[in-house]
C-alpha cells in the first residue's frame, strides 16, 4: 500500500470518528435540551432546557399582546395582562422533552418540530370576554351585514349575478373562540378573515344553482315569440316573460302559468271576433251591423298556453300564427273575406258570394214568426254540409237532398214540397227556422260551400219585395175575411169590410188571397138569412093583424066582454117574439084586462 493510499484511509477514518463523535455528543446534548428549529406556542426554544424554556415563557407571557386584524379598519389588541395571563406548569415542558427523539436531531435541524399546549397558559374567561366586548369593532355601527350573490332584476340585457359582499358582521361565538384558540397558543396575530371570525355570505356567485338559474332566466326572456296575425305582428318578448318568472329558494326557476293564461285571455280579446258585432255592406248597398252569431276568430285559450310553455322550454325565438280553436277567411276588418253567404230575412232573398263572386242569388222561405219559430240573425260558420239527409223535429220529418246547418239544427236545404219562396211567405207558413230553397239554388250552393264559410244572417227594414208587400196586404185581407166567423144578420159589418179590403186591392195582391170563397160564401149566406128574415117579418105582420083586430073589437069594457078579452090575450100570447112586436095596440089590451078586472071585483 503507497503513502498517499493510506493518507487517504486515515483522513476518511478521522473525518467519520469526527462526525460519529459530534452526532453521539449533541444527542447527549439533547437528550436534556430541545433541538434545534424547535418551537412551543410560538416561541424559539432551540437548544434551551426546561428551566430556562419555563423563565422564557414567564417573561413572553408578561408582555403578550394578541394584535387583532379586522377585514377592514384598524387593528386592535389584547394584552395578556387585561385577562390575567400568566403561565402554569406541571412537567408540561418535561413531557415535550420527554417525547423529542434525542438521536433525531438533524431531522429537526432540518424540518424542525412546533409545540403547543394549552395547559402552560392560563388567563382570566371572564376578564378575556370584557375585553372582546370592549372592542371597537364589536360596536353594532362598525358591523356591516354580508349579502349573498344574487340574480339581478330583468333589464333589456337579460339577468345578471350580482356578486356577493363581504361585511363585517362578527360571529361572536367564532371570534372567541378564534380568540381563545390564539391566546392559548400565544399567537401574536390573529387575521379574523382567515379564522372564520365573520358572518360571510352563504350564497356566492360561483353558486352552481345560482349560475343555473340566471341561465335558465336568460333562456326563458331572450327568446321571442312572433305572432302573425294577419298584416298585424304581435310580440312576446321578455319585458313581458320575465314578469312570469320567479325564482325559488331551491334555486329552481317558477313560470307562473296564471299570468301566462291572463296574457292569452289578453291576446283572445284582442284577436277574437266570434260573438262580436260586425260590419257588413250588403247586397242592397246599405251598411248594416250584425250582431250575434258563433262565427269569427277564437283563439284556444289553453292549447296557446301550453304552446307557449313549449316554446319556452325549447329556448328558440319562433315565429307563428296563435293557436285557434276556430279560425275565420280574413283578419282584415271583415273577417268573412270575399267568400260568404248573405241571408236577408226582411226580403226573403240569398245570395252567395264565392272569392268575390256572385254565384246563387235566390228567393227562400225562412222560419215562421207566427208560430214563433223565426230564423235566428247573426254570422255563423257552416257546421258540415250533407247529402241526402232526414230532418226530424217534434212534428215533422222531412227528406232533404242538400243539408246545410250553421247555427244548431237551423240551416239550408232544398225544400220540395214548395211551390213557392219569397215574398212573406215566412210570416205564417214558414218553415221551423231552416232557410227553405228551391232545389236548384240549393244544389249550387252545396257544391260550392265548404264547412267554416260563413253565413250572414241579417233584417234590414225597407227591402221587403214588391211580391212581400202585395202577400201581406192580401194577407190582411185573409185576416179580416177569418173574423167573420160564424155568419149572422149581424155580421153585415164584417163582411162589408173584408168586401171593400179586397175591392181596393190590385189585381196582382187580390191574387194571393186564399179566402176569398170564403168571403163569397160569407156574403151569399148573409142574404140568405136576409130573405129570410123578411119573410118572417111579413108573415109576422099578418099574424099580429089578426090580433090587433080583436083588440080593437073590444071597445069599452062591460061585464060582457070576458070572452073577447081572454080570446085577444090568447091570440096574442101565441104569437111569435116577432109577430108580437109588430102588435101595436097591446097596451090597449092591457088597460082592457085592467078595466074587466076593476068591474068584477067592486
Amino acid at each position: 500500500m503507497n503513502h498517499r493510499k493510506k493518507t487517504k484511509i486515515v483522513a476518511a477514518v478521522s473525518v467519520a470518528a469526527g462526525l460519529a463523535l459530534l452526532y453521539f455528543g449533541l444527542a447527549f446534548y439533547f437528550q436534556s435540551h430541545f433541538a434545534f428549529r424547535t418551537d412551543i406556542n410560538h416561541l424559539d426554544v432551540s437548544g434551551c432546557g426546561v428551566k430556562k424554556v419555563e423563565r422564557r415563557l414567564e417573561k413572553e407571557m408578561k408582555s403578550y399582546r394578541l394584535s387583532l386584524k379586522p377585514r377592514t379598519g384598524e387593528r386592535e389588541e389584547i394584552r395578556g395582562e387585561s385577562i390575567e395571563l400568566k403561565p402554569v406548569f406541571r412537567r408540561e415542558i418535561d413531557e415535550m422533552l420527554d417525547r423529542q427523539n434525542a438521536f433525531a436531531w438533524p431531522y429537526y435541524l432540518v424540518r424542525g418540530q412546533r409545540f403547543v399546549s394549552e395547559a402552560v397558559v392560563e388567563y382570566d374567561e371572564g376578564k378575556l370576554r370584557e375585553e372582546i366586548g370592549r372592542l371597537f369593532m364589536m360596536k353594532s355601527a362598525e358591523q356591516k351585514e354580508s349579502r349573498d350573490a344574487y340574480i339581478s332584476d330583468y333589464s333589456r340585457d337579460g339577468y345578471q349575478i350580482i356578486e356577493e359582499e363581504y361585511g363585517t358582521k362578527i360571529d361572536a361565538e367564532a371570534f372567541e373562540k378564534a380568540v381563545r384558540e390564539a391566546v392559548l397558543g400565544l399567537d401574536e396575530e390573529l387575521v379574523m378573515d382567515k379564522a372564520g371570525c365573520y358572518i360571510d355570505p352563504k350564497i356566492t356567485k360561483e353558486d352552481e344553482g345560482l349560475r343555473s338559474a340566471c341561465d335558465t332566466l336568460n333562456k326563458y326572456t331572450k327568446l321571442t315569440i312572433t305572432y302573425n296575425v294577419g298584416d298585424k305582428r304581435e310580440i312576446l318578448d321578455g319585458e313581458i316573460i320575465h314578469r312570469w318568472l320567479s325564482v325559488s329558494k331551491g334555486k329552481k326557476v317558477r313560470i307562473d302559468e296564471a299570468q301566462i293564461a291572463d296574457y292569452v285571455s289578453e291576446l283572445a280579446r284582442k284577436y277574437n271576433t266570434a260573438f262580436r258585432s260586425r260590419t257588413l255592406r250588403t247586397s242592397y248597398g246599405k251598411e248594416i251591423a250584425i250582431v250575434g252569431g258563433d262565427y269569427g276568430w277564437k283563439v284556444d285559450k289553453d292549447a296557446e298556453r301550453e304552446m307557449i310553455l313549449k316554446d319556452l322550454n325549447a329556448g328558440e325565438s319562433v315565429e307563428r300564427e296563435l293557436v285557434y280553436a276556430q279560425t275565420a277567411n280574413s283578419h282584415g276588418p271583415n273577417d268573412y273575406g270575399d267568400t260568404y253567404v248573405e241571408i236577408n230575412l226582411t226580403a226573403q232573398h240569398l245570395f252567395f258570394y264565392k272569392d268575390g263572386e256572385l254565384l246563387v242569388e235566390s228567393d227562400f222561405v225562412s222560419g215562421n214568426i207566427a208560430k214563433s219559430h223565426a230564423t235566428p240573425v247573426g254570422a255563423y260558420s257552416l257546421t258540415y254540409k250533407q247529402k241526402d239527409a232526414t230532418l226530424r223535429g217534434e212534428d215533422y220529418e222531412s227528406k232533404v237532398s242538400y243539408w246545410m246547418p250553421y247555427c244548431g239544427d237551423v240551416g239550408m236545404h232544398d225544400a220540395s214540397w214548395r211551390s213557392s219562396f219569397g215574398g212573406s211567405i215566412y210570416k205564417r207558413n214558414g218553415s221551423h227556422g231552416c232557410v227553405n230553397l228551391p232545389a236548384s239554388a240549393a244544389k249550387t250552393i252545396f257544391e260550392n260551400i265548404e264547412a267554416g264559410y260563413p253565413v250572414l244572417v241579417y233584417e234590414l227594414s225597407g227591402t221587403e219585395s214588391a211580391k212581400g208587400l202585395a202577400q201581406d196586404r192580401a194577407a190582411s185581407v185573409d185576416d179580416l175575411i177569418s173574423a167573420i166567423g160564424e155568419v149572422t144578420l149581424d155580421a153585415q159589418p164584417k163582411i162589408s169590410a173584408a168586401r171593400a179590403a179586397f175591392d181596393a186591392l190590385g189585381e196582382q195582391e187580390k191574387g194571393y188571397v186564399r179566402k176569398l170563397d170564403v168571403l163569397t160564401a160569407a156574403e151569399a149566406a148573409f142574404a140568405a138569412l136576409q130573405q129570410e128574415a123578411a119573410n118572417q117579418a111579413t108573415q109576422a105582420q099578418g099574424e099580429a093583424q089578426a090580433v090587433i083586430d080583436k083588440i080593437n073589437a073590444i071597445g069599452k069594457v062591460t061585464e060582457d066582454d070576458k070572452a073577447a078579452i081572454r080570446d085577444a090575450r090568447k091570440s096574442y100570447d101565441a104569437l111569435s117574439e116577432m109577430a108580437k112586436a109588430y102588435v101595436t095596440n097591446y097596451a090597449v089590451l092591457q088597460e082592457a084586462e085592467e078595466a074587466y078586472k076593476a068591474l068584477t071585483e067592486s
